[in-house]
């Protein structure tokens, strides 16, 4: 997507003749230099001519598949190193190779204080200091601790214990101290509601928990009756030391203590029993977007087949790197994420949504956030987070002179060309795109983006601004995370990329859908991923299990995604569909709410969406989160006036906000019938917190129903 140019001629001469000139000065040197490189060029390709390579190729010649990456065509891989086939054996294998090495950072808190804000809310703010680091022979220490002072305390190998908390050091320590000692780790995701979280506790029969002090006064404090079988919960923080108001029959132990206890002399006796690589390493509960969270049984097999597959597209992934870790541990995108950071030597500092940049919500204006403090090369991303940095840049860009907006169009179609033709455009990178890029630290390099569709536009604008490929993947909690990744190279949109090494996949016929792997000029289907990291199934659910997973004739396991596929060219899966956000109308067209959401979302107005139908209408209705700046200035545009939730209730303005959508969803050649003919504009953002999405901001279409079924009848009509 080329941003639309209406520029000064002499402006355009100038620019043009500027990059000529640099061009002409920087050829001869860059050329002399390049016989190093020409080399390595020649052997495997230009990036340009990479990208139009084969991904992937079906094994058996079929359309259906299945199709795998041209590099694992004979054998699907399912380690990184001979031997090392569980996850303590991979953290004790790196803090070998690396053990003075920086392994896991936290900021230090310097000040914190309240903040009164103009419409009278008062926000948390804090000033951060350095990153402090534990090497990764100290956090193989402190993880041992742990692991021994569990075992003191009752816990036994192979019965579940839980990890409740936010994404930071103490997490992964804790989770590596279980692998290690064999305890199936149970995870659930920070945000989840009570009845949510005590469904989860009581299925996998919990007795000793880890988790916050926080959550454990938030969330878990008011559902400790409902748990019975609970009896030991450790706290991460070190203080307080007391916990008065408890029930009986519930010991409250901080982390440290349990892990001087682990440290005794006395303790050092207790004779670890290491997993098997079939051993189940976690229950990993989902985030609940279709209903009750399930729990997906992970072996250690599975994790480490993941991440092998995941760090190949990584290109020269090594201890130099530095990873930013912000996104939930209980999902598994952030979960394989770290570990192939630790499985490699990267460094790994925590962060989080409110405290990632300079400008995020708890970051005192002034101080730096996360990101800028950290400069980390290794980034993971959900599409929200990097919808709004490319809404908030493009927001800025409008509000620039004319002179700078200019430029910054030159730039961006100049190097949108150069991209595709696989060279790097240095200078509009130096002069233009520096300021967008130091909102992540400045020194990013790659940044993976999953839990969700990315729209092109915003991986366009992240390429182009970032000056960093972004890597779309596609996998889910039953594939262990790993499905496809794009490869680094290939700066085409709207595609997740071929099968990783340790994967395969085939696709199935959906008829009613009217989806078949026979249809021209691509097959298309139900997405099938198969290999070593389709996980066990789900826990306590048998029934689901075999309606979700299957084995075939050679023993390996499958997974039916429920995702509808369709297979390019060179091997490259684009989601285009999903079979449970279908919707028939009663005139027989079929919606598909997310391919809808993904169009509108572009939209500048618009910050999140959901598209409702019901079967027994014939048009489509949509809830809306406006843009405030947005809607506030096209409020100001027609003489509207009001607080916040006055013009979010108000019915012009969702006349107004209804005209600007369905123009966007016509210029996106959406039919008719699939543009919603009602919405409702929401004055409150739908966040985790809130129930009405997920930690990886997918939306609770239950929820969101519940929520708005008043708004549903009056924009049906009240039937």
């Amino acid at each position: 997507m080329r941003l639309k140019e209406d520029l000064n001629p002499m402006l355009l001469l100038l620019f043009h003749l500027t990059v000529w000139i640099y061009t002409t000065i920087t050829f001869l040197p860059s050329y002399l230099l390049s016989w190093v490189s020409r080399s390595h060029r020649n052997f495997y390709g230009s990036e340009e001519e990479r990208a139009k390579r084969p991904k992937a190729c079906s094994v058996l010649g079929r359309s259906e598949g299945p199709y795998r990456a041209v590099s694992a065509t004979k054998r699907l891989l399912s380690s990184l190193h001979p031997g090392v086939d569980t996850l303590d054996k991979m953290f004790e294998y790196a803090a070998m190779r690396f053990p003075q090495r920086d392994c896991l950072g936290t900021r230090e808190v310097v000040t914190e204080e309240d903040e009164r804000q103009s419409n009278g809310k008062v926000f948390k703010k804090v000033v951060l200091g350095e990153y402090r680091w534990l090497s990764y022979k100290e956090a193989l220490t402190a993880a041992t601790q742990l692991g021994n002072g569990l075992a003191s305390l009752g816990q036994r190998p192979k019965t579940n214990i839980a990890i409740f908390c936010e994404t930071r050091a103490e997490w992964l320590i804790a989770a590596q101290a279980c692998f290690a000692y064999n305890f199936p780790v149970v995870t659930l995701y920070s945000t989840l509601g009570g009845p949510a979280i005590a469904h989860g506790l009581n299925e996998a029969q919990v007795t000793h928990i880890i988790t916050s002090r926080e959550l454990l006064e938030t969330r878990l404090k008011a559902i400790l009756a409902e748990v019975p079988r609970l009896q030991h919960i450790i706290v991460v923080d070190n203080t307080p030391t007391t916990w008065p108001g408890f029930p009986r029959g519930i010991s409250i132990y901080n982390m440290a203590t349990v892990q001087k206890l682990g440290a005794r002399p006395d303790k050092a006796t207790f004779e670890r029993k290491q997993p098997l690589s079939s051993d189940i390493a976690v229950i990993m509960y989902t985030s609940g977007s279709t209903g009750i969270p399930k729990g997906v049984m992970i072996s250690h097999s599975n994790i480490i087949a993941s991440i092998t597959g995941m760090a190949e597209r990584i290109p020269n992934l090594s201890e130099e790197d530095t990873y930013i870790g912000y996104l939930p541990l209980a999902h598994v995108l952030e979960l394989c994420a770290e570990l192939v950071c630790i499985s490699y030597g990267c460094r790994i500092g925590y962060s989080s949504p409110q405290t990632l940049a300079d400008q995020s919500t708890k970051i005192k204006k002034g101080s730096r956030g996360d990101t800028s403090v950290l400069m980390p090369t290794l980034m993971a991303a959900v599409p929200e987070i990097m919808d709004r940095i490319y809404k908030n840049v493009m927001t800025k860009v409008e509000e620039m002179n004319s002179f700078q907006r200019t430029l910054f169009i030159l730039a961006y179609n100049y190097k949108l060309e150069q991209l595709s033709k696989g060279y790097s455009t240095p200078l509009c990178d130096r002069l233009v795109f520096r300021k967008v890029r130091s909102l992540l630290g400045g020194r990013t390099r790659v940044l993976l983006s999953g839990g969700a569709p990315l729209s092109a536009a915003t991986q366009r604008f992240m390429n182009v601004c970032l000056c960093c490929p972004v890597g779309q993947g596609y996998g889910l909690t039953e594939t262990c995370g790993a499905g496809t990744i794009c490869e680094h190279w290939d700066y085409s949109t709207g595609r997740v990329g071929g099968p990783l090494v340790c994967c395969e996949i085939k696709l199935r016929d959906w008829v009613e859908g009217g989806y078949r792997s026979t249809d021209k000029p691509h097959p298309r289907g139900e997405i099938l991923v198969g290999g070593p990291n389709i996980t066990m199934g789900y826990y306590n659910c048998e029934a689901k299990k075999q309606e979700d997973f299957f084995v075939d004739e050679n023993g390996q396991r499958w997974f039916y995604t429920g995702d509808i596929g369709e297979i390019h060219e060179d091997g490259c899966l684009e989601i285009i569909d999903r079979k449970k956000d279908l919707v028939k109308l009663q005139a027989g067209e079929y919606v598909s709410l997310g391919k809808v959401e993904a169009v509108l979302k572009n939209c500048p107005l618009v910050d999140n969406i959901c598209v409702y139908a019901n079967s027994d209408e014939t048009y489509v209705i949509g809830f809306v989160v406006p843009n405030q700046k947005q809607l506030l200035a096209l409020a100001g545009q027609y003489g509207i006036r009001g607080s916040w939730e006055e013009l979010c209730n108000s019915k012009a303005m969702e006349e107004l906000v209804l005209k600007v959508i369905t123009e966007a969803a016509l210029t996106a050649q959406l039919e008719r019938f699939e543009i919603p003919r009602k919405i409702r504009l929401s004055p409150e953002p739908w966040t985790p917190e809130t129930g009405l999405v997920t930690d990886a901001f997918k939306l609770k279409r239950k929820e969101l129903k519940t929520h708005y079924k008043d708004d549903i009848e009056r924009m049906y009509g009240g039937k």
